[in-house]
């Protein structure tokens, strides 16, 4: 897969699970996902673990009608969110998954974290062997070792790692500073950088004036540290007034100049703008520079409690952090998950 668009759309948001305080109906939507494929934007991100399906139904809704050489979709295998008691569980998401989206195939398959990570890579690598119409394998909120060993499993069985998503933005570079840049880009792997405008922080919408909404979760990360934001926004408005765009669309456009392939949630259609005009922007070397520099004096720590630090030390092994799943039609809602641990469900 070759003709991938310079920037992802993400549908994290669509799930409505309290993570970004707001609820998104079909009517909002829509026309977010008609300005995007109008613009030539196609390639939607979205996850089973997004509000339970809800994310996927919600993308499925707006792609019937589409033909399928339209559009590109990747999905998740979260780790968390498997029946455990199923002998079949890749297969078995992977189907439902499917009709949620009503398709085919998806073109982008990914882990979502390192949660017994060579047990899951082994099950989807066995389940794709051999077929034709198999997607890009790829992982996400993986570390060097991690990725290494991933692709050697894929490898075993016919297929090779595609593609890695991991967080990625000014606020946290550990996928550069530990060397997956670079060896994704020695070994013809994509990366795709989640997070870059760290869910709207970098947007220039959010002030200690004017913080996030106090009723959804991103508020409790960024508005503690919201003064440190609002200067790491003001050098990126210099940039942003020079090139008569947005504060949003720097960011967007350092992530491509780095070579990664940025993947944005769109909940308005100014975020199509955002993506499409940043497209347009390529900052200098020099730009580039100063806006990492300003940002590393201010010594973010914006490692999320699913991920883990990407720079391991000493051979030690990075601690992973907590994912959240649940289960719609009943009263097993959350589910807290430690990296390693084969998970617990909470009623």
């Amino acid at each position: 897969m070759t003709d991938l668009p310079k920037i992802a759309l993400g549908a994290w948001a669509w799930g409505n699970d309290g993570t970004f305080g707001t609820n998104y109906t079909e009517e909002r939507l829509r026309p977010v996902f008609d300005a995007a494929m109008a613009h030539g934007l196609n390639l939607w991100d979205t996850a089973y673990a997004y509000g339970m399906g809800a994310s996927e139904q919600m993308l499925g809704a707006f792609l019937k009608g589409h033909a399928r050489d339209s559009y590109l979709i990747a999905d998740k295998l979260t780790p968390q969110c498997m029946d455990p008691s199923s002998d079949t569980p890749v297969a078995d998401m992977w189907e439902m998954q499917r009709k949620l989206l009503g398709v085919e195939n998806m073109d982008i398959y990914w882990l979502h974290n390192t949660t017994e990570a060579p047990r899951w890579i082994e099950r989807i690598a066995r389940f794709f062997e051999g077929k034709a119409d198999a997607p890009m394998i790829g992982v996400s909120n993986h570390n060097l070792t991690e990725i290494k060993e991933a692709d050697k499993i894929l490898r075993a069985h016919g297929r090779k790692l595609g593609a890695v998503q991991n967080h990625y933005s000014l606020m946290n570079r550990s996928s550069e500073e530990s060397g997956i840049l670079d060896y994704c880009r020695a070994n013809d792997i994509r990366f795709f950088s989640y997070m870059v405008l760290e869910q709207g922080a970098l947007s220039g919408q959010y002030s200690t004036l004017n913080p996030m909404p106090n009723n959804s979760e991103r508020a409790a990360i960024y508005n503690p540290i919201m003064d440190k934001i609002e200067m790491l926004n003001t050098s990126l408005k210099l940039l942003a007034d020079k090139y008569k765009v947005s504060i949003a669309q720097i960011p967007l456009a350092w992530a491509i100049g780095k070579g990664t392939l940025p993947i944005i949630g769109v909940t308005k259609k100014s975020h199509v703008t955002d993506a499409v005009q940043a497209m347009k922007i390529t900052l200098t070397p020099e730009e580039i520079a100063l806006i990492e520099s300003t940002a590393d004096k201010l010594n973010f720590d914006a490692i999320r409690l699913w991920e883990k630090e990407m720079v391991v030390q000493d051979g030690c092994q990075p601690a992973g952090g907590l994912i959240q799943c649940g289960l719609h039609e009943t009263a097993l809602v959350v589910v807290l998950f430690p990296a390693g641990h084969p998970g617990i469900l909470i009623p």
